[in-house]
């Protein structure tokens, strides 16, 4: 894509600006469906993240065993409750020095990686054209700031010892409470924010109807001042860059207590922090993705990314602290295999159209010139413009073959857990619906915004996930 200019765009909005924007976007309505999902998500998503992190404390991870024991009058919500560890000073303070600490490798320290890996592009970057027109600028040091980070916990574990490597297990519940708390006080300044200081009025969002304007957002791209973006830090930072220090924690926590770190955990580990690295690598084309491009921020992404995303994605290695799985050579391999496999598809699969995307179909896919579907769409100023839909490679197997080989990855997280258990196994299922969801939203995008052309590229790509099956 070629660079462009940004359009100026005033640092403040009069009220009355602000005011017009919103009663430009006031009219769009939102179905009964949407509400009825957003509302069952705002109250059933942090009850559904403590019910799983309690089952593991006090259930050794049974997900049929409160429910039992309720049911048949064994035990009472309130004693489910009470031998639930409150927040604690300890805490409190621990996750607001975590989070500090993100936010100063965020914002003081800017890149210094792309000056010396070949391959990796950071520093200041360009994001993809708002619908306001707005071209962002980001200062990308995701990758600098898990390296640093990671060196810091390696040196306290081996030669620094100023806290136990298994400080984030034995502190979990009670940071769970800290992150409610961030992510409910980040969603709901957004939110205030964009009715009444937004950073661009013209790219907010307005339904008319609160419960959606909350979980689903308002600004597309909130920020304070010129760099902190919402967006990007609570995608990428704190829980992405803790995702693999909490699996690291949950294996010294099982070293502790069993005597040894199983093949299962190692497993796990791996994968999950091959993942991660891939996620920092090339955070630069993550800001041409889904959630950068078209999603607002809100609930979804605030609370999510500080609550969701840490606690239910790593809940593989929590289950393994209870139940130490070692598994056999054969099975360990080919669950690495498998991770490895659907890590491959993957990634080729995004850089074969970041690469088709880049040269303008100038290249060679799988050795071969692309083949394509020339499309013309409308934008929303009236503007006809011309686009190309990529059909060769791996994006002439599947329409999304890049969400296979990500369940496949995560179908390889949970085979690690072994069979003992049902609660290692929501990963795949969350994962699974919310690809799946993802793919067809995506596509009623797609298919609204090119028409006949969607038409006959789905007739070239017939399957969106699993050639000759869906």
């Amino acid at each position: 894509m070629a660079a462009k200019s940004p359009p100026s765009v005033p640092k403040t909005k009069s009220p009355g600006s602000i005011a017009n924007s919103r009663d430009e976007t006031q009219g769009q309505e939102v179905d009964w469906f949407s509400l009825a999902s957003v509302i069952f998500l705002l109250l059933f998503a942090p009850f559904i993240v403590y019910y799983f992190i309690m089952a593991c404390d006090q259930y050794s991870c049974s997900l049929t065993a409160p429910v039992m024991d309720v049911a048949t009058g064994r035990a009472h919500l309130s004693d489910i409750w009470a031998k639930t560890p409150p927040v604690t000073k300890k805490a409190a303070q621990l996750y607001a020095l975590w989070v500090t600490f993100q936010v100063l490798l965020y914002m003081a320290l800017p890149d210094f990686c792309h000056k010396f890996l070949p391959g990796y592009v950071g520093g200041v970057q360009e994001g993809a054209v708002t619908p306001a027109g707005i071209i962002n600028k980001y200062e990308i040091n995701g990758l600098q700031a898990w390296l640093i980070t990671h060196l810091l916990w390696f040196a306290n574990s081996h030669v620094l010892s100023w806290f136990s490597p298994t400080i984030i297990f034995d502190n979990w519940i009670p940071l769970l409470w800290c992150a409610n708390i961030l992510g409910y006080a980040v969603s709901t300044f957004a939110m205030i924010k964009g009715y009444f200081f937004p950073t661009s009025a013209k790219d907010c969002k307005f339904t008319g109807n609160f419960f959606y304007n909350y979980m689903m957002g308002i600004e597309f791209n909130p920020r304070i001042g010129k760099w902190f973006d919402f967006k990007l830090f609570f995608n990428g930072r704190p829980g992405i860059v803790a995702w693999t220090l909490i699996n690291l924690s949950f294996a010294a926590k099982q070293r502790e207590l069993h005597g040894q770190v199983t093949n299962a955990m190692v497993l796990v580990n791996i994968l999950q922090a091959i993942y991660v690295l891939d996620f920092f690598w090339n955070e630069t084309w993550y800001l041409k993705t889904i959630d950068i491009c078209h999603d607002h921020f809100g609930w979804y992404l605030g609370w999510g990314d500080c609550v969701w995303l840490p606690y239910l994605y790593t809940l593989q290695g929590l289950y393994l602290v209870y139940h130490p799985v070692q598994l056999s050579t054969l099975h360990a391999t080919g669950i690495l295999l498998l991770g490895l496999l659907g890590y491959y598809i993957f990634r080729m699969a995004n850089h074969q159209k970041d690469l088709f995307r880049r040269t303008d179909g100038r290249c060679l896919i799988w050795g071969r010139k692309p083949k394509v579907i020339e499309c013309m769409y409308t934008s929303a100023d009236g503007q006809k413009h011309h686009s190309k839909l990529l059909v060769s490679g791996f994006w002439g197997v599947a329409r999304h073959l890049n969400y296979t080989g990500d369940l496949m990855g995560s179908l390889a997280y949970c085979l690690a857990c072994g069979g003992g258990h049902l609660l290692p196994y929501f990963y795949i299922i969350y994962m699974t619906i919310l690809l799946t969801h993802r793919c067809l939203r995506d596509e009623h995008r797609c298919a609204n915004k090119y028409g006949s052309d969607w038409k006959r590229y789905t007739a070239a790509v017939p399957h969106r996930l699993l050639p000759g099956i869906f």
